[in-house]
């Protein structure tokens, strides 16, 4: 993870010339020719915080647009496993026999593949035509076709240059030491989120290949159901994935009634026969059940398929080599997938909601307050709804309450799923921009600061409202679900989670109170502003829970008074905290 290992990084010095520093080392290091921001039409949000993202001049296309954009694009794209030495130039030269090629890349995952995307469909076909089924080997072959191919060199001993060897494009984020080094060269705490942002979001090549493996999953399960969708969503595709974060899919069964004609044939009319059972939940599991058998025994490159069909939403997890994906497929999941599309607006409307959201997230994964095992942890879910409400009660807001966008709907964009009204406007250009123009330096120092004294005893967090209410049951940390309002994306937080939390966010929001108003000095060698944050567990202080009447501890004290010999601003309150109301 991001953070992990910083303790042992020597600590890299500064230099003058900052903003010149960090722009070359960005365009060095992230080498990123479109992100998912991109994509969806954002553009990137210049360095320093003078401008908000309410400035900024984004094209907004809606969700199910980019959607049905990045659909067809995965129809029409091929994924081939390549020999290490292959020859690119030679290597797109034999394949636009089948057709112009639109874009590729390459990348490693259990070895060197390539994405490659023709301009039409057809070619994708008479590539696969003209593809040959293996040679009979040792082990025996299932001869499932599908379009992930394997390339080999029938001259595998010609030697090549390595100057003409694939060049390949990284799908994972920058190493601790070097996330630290771009951090450090940012010239204010503005510049360090928004570098953290560019180092972590999602590639255009990432999310191209997400798409890409769902296309790949949906050929399988349209043997069984044909005309059947599989739709990525959460971060895949919500704005606030993180390069490495999980896939999750689900298989879209209601596309097929849509593709029904049904032509009056005088008094007849046909159906196809069905088999019936008892209930829905029994449908789902049966389906995901055979799919998984085909995944398993057919499905190229995937492997370790788990069938987890008595959960509350039944899955099937498995991992797939070639991308490098851990996958999570559902079954009409199609309320996930509208959580999906409120998050992607909320990540549209304003630049800073990304920037605060990656790196609160970055935060608490440091500090071990989230996980990718599952159990009483916040979960990144819980955090994006935390900023969003938050950015909510800011005054003016930033963000617009769920309600507000449902007000906004027409009746093109009223949507009822399984009893749940999840309206709300899909156009953004509807949707009033903030006239807020508070900085991220001071968001991320007032997030921490509202958190760390926010009555979770007695109150919950709602963004349809965008206001503090009385909690419904003593669950230690409520947080409405925007949709199925009567639960609660929270209820699994231990007592001892939510206070680890309230004791960090009240720590870090003292750290950035001590953060000088100039710029460090160049012969500083100590991590600064938002790197100071992110350091390990034990790096700086002993765990706060230990000490639940102190906000900050004398060992931490002292360590940032060596590094900065800054003193602490008695009108803030004490131990240097700033004392604020919550109250609505």
């Amino acid at each position: 993870m991001a953070a992990r290992g910083v303790g042992l990084l020597t600590r890299l010095p500064l230099h003058s010339q900052r903003r010149s520093r960090v722009q070359r080392s960005i365009s060095r290091h992230l080498c990123c020719p479109g992100t998912v921001a991109a994509n969806v039409g954002s553009e990137e949000q210049p360095l320093g915080g003078a401008e908000t993202g309410s400035e900024d001049k984004i094209p907004k296309k809606r969700f199910s647009e980019v959607q049905e954009e990045r659909r067809e694009q995965a129809q029409r794209t091929v994924l081939i496993r390549c020999p290490n030495n292959v020859n690119e130039k030679k290597f797109l030269k034999y394949l636009s026999q089948h057709g112009p090629i639109n874009n590729h890349f390459f990348y490693e995952s259990f070895g060197l593949h390539a994405v490659v995307e023709f301009c039409q469909k057809d070619s994708v076909d008479s590539l696969q035509n003209g593809t040959h089924t293996p040679k009979q080997r040792t082990d025996p072959v299932i001869p499932f076709k599908s379009r992930f191919l394997n390339l080999k060199l029938k001259n595998s001993s010609n030697q090549i240059p390595q100057q003409s060897y694939a060049q390949t494009n990284k799908q994972l984020p920058p190493s601790s030491k070097k996330l630290f080094e771009l951090l450090n060269y940012a010239e204010n705490i503005d510049d360090q989120l928004n570098t953290l942002l560019k180092a972590f979001q999602l590639t255009e090549e990432n999310v191209r290949l997400r798409h890409l493996t769902c296309s790949l999953i949906e050929d399988i399960a349209a043997a069984y159901f044909p005309g059947c969708v599989i739709w990525p969503f959460g971060s895949s595709v919500n704005t606030f994935g993180k390069l490495g974060c999980d896939l999750d899919m689900f298989l879209d069964l209601d596309e097929i009634g849509k593709l029904d004609v049904h032509k009056n044939a005088g008094d007849f009319l046909m159906e196809f026969q069905m088999k019936t059972v008892p209930s829905e939940r029994i449908a789902t599991q049966k389906i995901l059940s055979v799919i998984g058998e085909c995944i398993d025994n057919f499905g190229p490159s995937c492997v370790g398929v788990q069938k987890i069909l008595n959960a509350r939403c039944p899955l099937l997890r498995f991992s797939h080599q070639a991308s490098g994906f851990q996958c999570d497929l559902t079954v009409n999941n199609s309320i996930a997938l509208k959580s999906s599309e409120l998050l992607y607006i909320y990540g549209s409307l304003d630049s800073r909601v990304r920037a605060l959201v990656f790196s609160v997230r970055c935060w608490a994964r440091a500090h071990s307050l989230t996980s990718s095992i599952p159990g009483t942890w916040i979960t990144n879910f819980s955090l994006t709804v935390m900023v969003i409400f938050f950015l909510q009660r800011r005054s003016p807001p930033i963000l617009p309450t769920l309600d507000s966008l449902k007000s906004l709907a027409d009746a093109e964009d009223r949507c009822i799923l399984n009893g749940h009204n999840c309206t709300f406007v899909r156009d953004l250009y509807k949707i009033k921009p903030s006239g807020n123009t508070e900085t991220l330096e001071l968001l991320l120092k007032e997030f921490f600061e509202y958190f760390g004294n926010f009555a979770f005893n007695k109150n919950s967090i709602n963004i349809r409202q965008g206001k503090e209410q009385n909690k419904p049951d003593s669950s230690p940390l409520y947080i409405q679900n925007p949709f199925e309002t009567s639960l609660n994306i929270s209820k699994n937080v231990s007592q001892s989670q939510l206070q680890k939390f309230v004791d960090l966010a009240r720590d870090s929001a003292w750290i950035l109170e001590q953060e000088d108003k100039s710029q460090p000095s160049l012969s500083s060698k100590q991590p600064w502003g938002l790197a100071t944050l992110l350091l390990p567990p034990g790096a700086v202080s002993t765990p706060l829970s230990k000490k639940k009447k102190k906000p900050m501890n004398e060992k931490v004290k002292g360590l940032l008074a060596s590094i900065k010999s800054s003193t602490t601003d008695s009108s803030k309150g004490t131990h240097g905290k700033r004392a604020i109301s919550t109250q609505v």
